[in-house]
């Protein structure tokens, strides 16, 4: 397993644990945050850019299938709104990968990892084409004007699913 951390910083030499600004996650102490391999496209944005990430897995239908994926030979897709394009563009991407033995597992679906402890990085990889990226992992990527009937679409199915910064999409 390899965990991850991306940013669009280019000289994080340590991650220091801080604590989560979100209220279903105890913020009594600091985390760094880490994402599987798996899981790491979802991530593959300017940090800001709203999107609908969705997998499936061998609980997922043969309708869900059918319906959320343009081809069987694609099993991940991405969306993002139209607006962000040219920031996907003209933004350069650092991951920042971990050495995985404090991380414990924190949410399977979303692939995510935590650790109290500080954590230099053990390699990191330039992205400069966020799109050339998401199509060497064979990845589909859809942009559109408004993610807001995915998202809901989404939650309903049988498809491990990932919404990412939906405050920043545009309004319904």
């Amino acid at each position: 397993m390899r965990l991850f951390h991306v940013s669009e910083e280019s000289n994080i030499e340590t991650f220091e644990p801080r604590k989560p600004s979100r209220t279903d996650i105890d913020n009594s102490k600091g985390l760094i945050w880490a994402i599987n391999e798996q899981c790491l496209p979802n991530f593959l944005t300017p940090r800001d850019c709203p999107r609908v990430a969705y997998y499936y897995t061998d609980r997922s239908t043969d309708e869900d299938k059918s319906r959320f994926f343009s081809s069987p030979d694609i099993q991940h897709v991405i969306a993002i709104e139209s607006k962000w394009f040219e920031a996907m563009i003209n933004t350069s991407l650092y991951l920042y990968e971990f050495d995985t033995s404090d991380f414990i597992l924190q949410d399977e679906i979303a692939g995510y990892y935590i650790s109290d402890k500080e954590q230099k990085p053990v390699n990191k990889i330039v992205i400069t084409n966020i799109f050339k990226e998401i199509f060497d992992r064979n990845i589909e990527l859809r942009i559109i004007p408004n993610l807001w009937d995915l998202a809901d679409d989404i939650k309903t199915s049988t498809l491990n699913w990932s919404l990412c910064r939906m405050g920043n999409a545009e309004k319904r």
